[in-house]
C-alpha cells in the first residue's frame, strides 16, 4: 500500500494502512511532537513517563525519524531524564544510544540518539540571558501566588519554572487546579512578566532575540505574536508560557530536518551545512518557497507529522487558529498540495491525560463503519486550511502501539 489515499482522506482511523505505509516505505522521514503524542499530559512535568518499548521501537527507523518539540532534551524536565528513568537508574539510555533524536525548544536545540547536543545558531550572551530569565520567573511566582491565596508557595514555584536552557518555561497545569477562581488572574500576572521580559532583553542589547510562545493557542496576530487563550470555568487556556529564542518554531524546524535528511542519505545540504532555524523565513508561504526551490522532489522523503495540539475558535470578530502543531502539519500539507507528493499529517488525541484545555475526537458511525465526526478544531469552523489525515482517536497508547507494529513488520521487510 502506498500513502496516496491517506494523503486525500481527513481523519482516517485506518492504521493498519497506515502502518504498512511506515513499514513499505524507503524513503521517509517521520517528524513528532512528544507530549501527548507518545507520552501522557500530565499536570507536574517531572512525573512524566515514557514506554522504554517505544524508545527502542523507533530506532527500527534511525535515520528515518527525529522529534519536534517545543520542550527541550536537556534540564531535569528535559526529554532526556525521562528516558534515562525509562531505561533505569544507571541512565543506560546514553550508552545504548537510546535518546530521542531531533530538535527541541522549537528547532534551536539538536540532538542526536547518543545524547549530544548543541545549538546551532545560538549565541552565547542569549543563552546567558535565558538563564536570568529562569530565576525572573521564580521571583515573579514567590509575589503573585500568596496573593491568590497559595500557601505551599515553593512547591508550586518548583513545579511550574522549567528551568530550561534554550526556552524557560512557566507551566501553570498545577498551579490551575491550586488557585482555582484566580487562575485568570495568574495567567495575567505572566503574560505581563513576558512582555516585561522582552523589553528587557532589548535593553541589554538582544533586540529581536526572543519571542514568547503561549501554549495553548489561539493562533497569531498580525504582528506574529501568539495570542493568549484565556482560561474559562471549564478550560484552563493557556497554561505554559515559553521564553524562546527567536527562530525557534516548529515549521522552520521541518526545514532544518530536511537538510539534515539529504545529508544523511544523498551525501548533500540543499541548504549548507551550517543551515540552521534562524536563517529560515518566518512564514509558511516562504518556508514552502525555500522547499520547492532548493530540495530536489526526485528526493523528497514521505513526510509524516505527528502532532496533538491544533485549535481553533470561531468568534464574531473571526476565526482564530492556533496550537503549538498547527504550523508545522500545515506546512506538510501545503508540500503536499504544492508537488502533489502524498505526505501525511497525523493528529493524536491527547484529551485524556491530565491536562484538561485539549477537546477530544468525537466519533460516529456512519453505515456500520466508525468515523471521526468531529475533529479538535470549532465545528463552526468549516474552512480551516489544515487536512489531518489520520487520527488516533484512542491517544498515546494507540499511537505508540501502531507505531511498534510498523517498525517490527519494518524491521522484517528489511532482512
Amino acid at each position: 500500500m502506498d500513502a496516496t489515499s491517506l494523503a486525500h482522506a481527513h481523519y482516517s482511523l485506518d492504521h493498519d494502512h497506515f502502518q504498512s505505509v511506515l513499514s513499505r516505505t524507503q524513503n521517509l522521514l517521520i517528524i513528532q511532537d512528544l507530549d501527548g503524542v507518545c507520552m501522557p499530559l500530565v499536570k507536574d512535568p517531572l512525573n512524566r513517563h515514557i514506554d522504554p518499548d517505544y524508545i527502542t521501537t523507533t530506532e527500527a527507523f534511525d535515520g528515518h525519524f527525529y522529534v519536534l518539540t517545543n520542550g527541550e532534551h536537556l534540564g531535569k524536565r528535559g526529554v532526556n531524564a525521562i528516558v534515562e528513568r525509562a531505561f533505569g537508574a544507571d541512565q543506560s539510555g546514553k550508552a545504548a544510544g537510546h535518546y530521542l533524536p531531533g530538535l527541541a525548544a522549537g528547532g534551536v536545540q539538536w540532538q542526536d540518539r547518543w545524547g549530544m547536543v548543541s545549538h546551532p545558531g545560538v549565541s552565547d550572551p542569549e543563552l546567558a540571558f535565558l538563564q536570568g530569565v529562569i530565576t525572573a520567573m521564580e521571583q515573579r511566582l514567590r509575589v503573585v501566588l500568596p496573593c491568590l491565596g497559595v500557601t505551599r508557595v515553593e512547591s508550586l514555584v518548583a513545579a511550574s519554572v522549567l528551568d530550561n536552557v534554550a526556552s524557560p518555561t512557566v507551566n501553570l497545569n498545577l498551579a490551575y487546579e491550586i488557585v482555582g477562581e484566580h487562575y485568570p488572574e495568574l495567567q495575567t500576572a505572566m503574560h505581563r512578566l513576558m512582555t516585561e521580559l522582552l523589553k528587557d532583553a532589548q535593553a541589554s542589547g538582544l533586540t529581536d532575540a526572543f519571542f514568547v510562545h503561549y501554549a495553548p493557542n489561539l493562533g497569531q496576530d498580525q504582528a506574529g505574536n501568539d495570542i493568549l487563550r484565556p482560561a474559562t470555568t471549564t478550560d484552563s487556556g493557556t497554561t505554559d508560557f515559553q521564553f524562546m529564542v527567536r527562530g525557534g518554531i516548529k515549521e522552520a524546524g521541518v526545514v532544518a530536518l530536511l537538510n539534515r535528511y539529504y545529508h544523511q542519505h544523498f551525501g548533500y545540504y540543499p541548504l549548507g551545512p551550517e543551515f540552521n532555524v534562524r536563517q529560515a523565513p518566518a512564514s509558511l508561504p516562504e518556508l514552502q518557497g525555500l522547499i520547492l526551490e532548493h530540495f530536489d522532489p526526485e528526493k523528497m522523503p514521505l513526510l509524516v507529522g505527528v502532532g496533538d495540539t491544533v485549535t481553533s475558535r470561531v468568534t464574531p470578530n473571526g476565526v482564530q487558529r492556533g496550537g503549538s502543531d498547527r504550523n508545522f502539519l500545515q506546512l506538510i500539507h501545503n508540500i503536499s498540495q504544492a508537488t502533489e507528493q502524498p505526505h501525511l499529517t497525523v493528529y493524536v488525541d491527547s484529551s485524556r491525560g491530565e491536562v484538561k484545555n485539549r477537546k477530544s475526537l468525537k466519533l460516529a458511525t456512519i453505515d456500520g463503519v466508525e468515523q471521526v465526526a468531529e475533529g479538535p478544531g470549532d465545528p463552526d469552523d468549516r474552512n480551516d486550511p489544515l487536512r489531518l489525515n489520520v487520527a488516533f482517536p484512542g491517544g498515546y497508547k494507540q499511537y505508540t502501539a501502531c507505531i511498534k507494529a510498523a517498525a517490527q513488520n519494518r524491521a522484517v521487510a528489511q532482512s
